[in-house]
């Protein structure tokens, strides 16, 4: 079973259905027993940090989450709570990487919320082991206002000005600032390769 991590999060739905479309069954859950129990576990998120560290609190999911074994995935702000803290209502996060999540800087060319087709470029060091398999030139979307810090976790980046961590990856547990599951054939290998994990 593939447990979909219940954070509040608006793309609850939409990562249930790429899932489908894979043949993969999966549950929506914020049962600690049920998510120690699955072969993958996706932590997804569309909104504010803070409202989704209280849910995860409320079933005392910040213990159980960093201390995972299988393939883990976070999306977009799911991927934001595997650090240590965002600046988004000063909220302390999951704390399995390290750093903070930083506000996105505004300029006439570059509007926040980051919003749009975007591509990726996997790292030459340690390449992404979601986007394998994955032409480079192909686009993911992305939708988000804050963005993880820079360091050795960061397996592929992505350009909106400056440099951002598009991919990351601490052992067992790997994150996207994009979201796969609105992002087409591209998106659907993305959760294929984390998948066959």
């Amino acid at each position: 079973m593939i447990a979909v991590v219940d954070t509040g999060g608006a793309n609850l739905a939409s990562v249930v259905n790429a899932l489908t479309r894979l043949g993969q069954a999966s549950e929506v859950t914020s049962d600690p027993d049920q998510i120690r129990a699955a072969s993958h576990v996706i932590l997804p998120g569309v909104g504010a940090a803070g409202h989704s560290m209280e849910r995860i609190r409320a079933h005392s999911l910040e213990r159980v989450l960093p201390q995972l074994e299988q393939p883990v995935l976070g999306i977009c702000l799911g991927m934001q709570l595997l650090f240590q803290r965002s600046e988004e209502g000063d909220t302390e996060l999951l704390g399995i990487l390290p750093g903070l999540v930083r506000a996105l800087e505004p300029a006439p060319d570059r509007p926040v919320p980051h919003m749009g087709w975007n591509s990726v470029r996997s790292s030459a060091e340690s390449p992404a082991a979601l986007l394998r398999g994955i032409d480079a030139e192909l686009y993911f979307y992305f939708l988000h206002s804050y963005a993880a810090p820079p360091g050795p976790w960061v397996t592929a980046a992505c350009r909106y000005g400056p440099e951002l961590p598009a991919c990351v990856q601490e052992q067992n547990f790997h994150g996207v600032q994009f979201h796969p599951e609105r992002s087409g054939a591209a998106g659907a290998q993305v959760l294929a390769n984390f998948l066959a994990l």
